[in-house]
């Protein structure tokens, strides 16, 4: 009788141990992510997530990624986001910059250390940015109060006071981002920086399954809603991810002594939602950035201003069918966008020409470069519209239920779904790994 490795998952000494260091890093997180901020109001702070604005749909989503430290504004308020945007900037600079495409193309492993030690370096001016861009975000809309208990700013007498606040935020994205890298190291290989934000985003699904419990609502239903719409949502979700296109490609025979190996029949498999969730993010932060401009200027003197900020207030609100129809769009070409950048870094048709492989009919080189990328969009428009309608589909259910309701069937934001069954599935297939690397395989194990 067959048995799975997974009920020896406490037997290895190894993996129980990168386990209890993984989760003790995590607990580790979650107690700096309640230490807060010197200087800050809290009240205030939690007032400005209570508005109905654009400001505040986009804070949402930077509380998402921070693990609901953003509304708490702690030290880890930025959570790891601004290396996230260090990372992606440094990613989309590749094709534009020669040398660091020259040195990706030569010897990718160390263009991968190389990139990730810019990465880090450019987290610092990035996380310090931000820190700086929140706190004035948050400051221009406050309308009970300041969020600080002092002036900030660095004139006589604050810049102390001003200085701590910005080196503990960015001091915080540091020590996240070390969390992680432990974890890599110690814990659940590779696997890092996912949990940091997986960690926040499930930290807030029990308040949240409260919240529904005392909303007074016919709860039994709307669990039972919430229930067989996430799972729904998690299996297209899963089937999506694992969805994949594999292209034959021919390897030519080895001499071995005197004789000449036959050619080895492969396969390159094409990834059909290779972007991630990062077009979801890439599209609200655009979408909201019209509402928070309009704030600016909506009591403004200029009687043609203030009615043109109006109206994209109006358009770009977030329970808007516009806003919905739009953010559809959006998530497509950032998707297609993102998706051309991730692939070009690849160069699939140099890497296969040296090794000797060809695509059957195809020529090496160019063509074959040219040829999976016609693949690769054509596979894209699949993943990309499966993306775009997880992404309204929070927005639909709320015009079509109550809005209570519709805003609750998910628990977390659609970009969250997509992080909590990406996190979950990929731990699962590393700890497997793991598993038959330490001599745990279910088809070895008989009873």
């Amino acid at each position: 009788m067959k048995r799975s490795a997974w009920r020896y998952l406490w037997t290895s000494i190894d993996i129980r141990k990168k386990l209890l260091i993984t989760l003790a890093l995590l607990v580790l997180y979650r107690l700096a992510a309640n230490i807060p901020v010197p200087g800050i109001n809290r009240e205030v702070i939690a007032s400005i997530f209570q508005q109905q604005s654009a400001a505040s749909s986009l804070l949402g989503v930077f509380d998402m990624l921070s693990g609901g430290t953003l509304s708490n504004f702690s030290i880890l308020a930025m959570g790891v986001y601004p290396y996230i945007t260090a990372q992606i900037i440094i990613q989309l600079l590749v094709p534009i910059i020669p040398s660091l495409q020259r040195r990706m193309q030569e010897d990718p492993k160390e263009g991968r250390r190389l990139m990730e030690k810019w990465t880090i370096l450019l987290t610092i001016p990035m996380g310090t940015l931000s820190a700086l861009g929140q706190i004035q975000l948050f400051r221009q809309l406050t309308t009970s109060g300041s969020i600080l208990n002092y002036t900030f700013g660095f004139s006589s007498g604050n810049v102390l006071p001003t200085l701590t606040t910005v080196i503990s935020m960015v001091g915080g994205t540091m020590l996240g981002i070390w969390l992680g890298e432990l974890i890599s190291e110690y814990g659940i290989p590779n696997q890092g920086l996912s949990l940091i934000i997986f960690s926040g985003i499930v930290s807030r699904i029990p308040n949240n399954i409260y919240s529904i419990i005392i909303s007074g609502e016919s709860v039994f239903f709307l669990l039972a809603l919430i229930a067989i719409v996430l799972v729904m949502t998690i299996f297209v979700i899963i089937f999506v991810q694992q969805g994949r296109r594999n292209v034959p490609v021919l390897f030519p025979g080895r001499r071995i002594g005197n004789r000449m190996s036959m050619p080895v029949k492969s396969n390159l498999p094409l990834m059909i939602n290779l972007a991630g969730m990062i077009p979801l993010i890439f599209a609200q932060t655009i979408l909201s950035l019209p509402g928070i401009i309009a704030q600016f200027f909506i009591n403004s003197k200029t009687q043609w201003l203030a009615s043109v900020a109006l109206w994209m207030q109006n358009t770009f609100n977030t329970s808007s069918v516009t806003y919905m129809v739009v953010y559809f769009f959006f998530v497509l070409l950032l998707t297609f966008f993102y998706t051309e950048v991730l692939f070009e870094q690849q160069n699939y048709g140099e890497n296969l020409k040296r090794q000797g492989a060809q695509i059957p009919g195809v020529v090496r080189g160019a063509p074959t470069q040219n040829y999976l990328n016609k693949v690769q969009r054509r596979i894209t428009l699949v993943g990309a519209l499966f993306l775009a309608v997880v992404a309204t589909m929070p927005y639909l259910f709320s015009f079509i239920l109550p809005a209570n309701i519709g805003k609750s069937l998910f628990l977390v934001s659609a970009s969250g779904l997509i992080i909590v069954v990406g996190v979950v599935r990929d731990t699962f297939n590393i700890i497997e790994t793991e598993l038959k690397l330490h001599g745990y395989d279910e088809k070895l194990i008989k009873g």
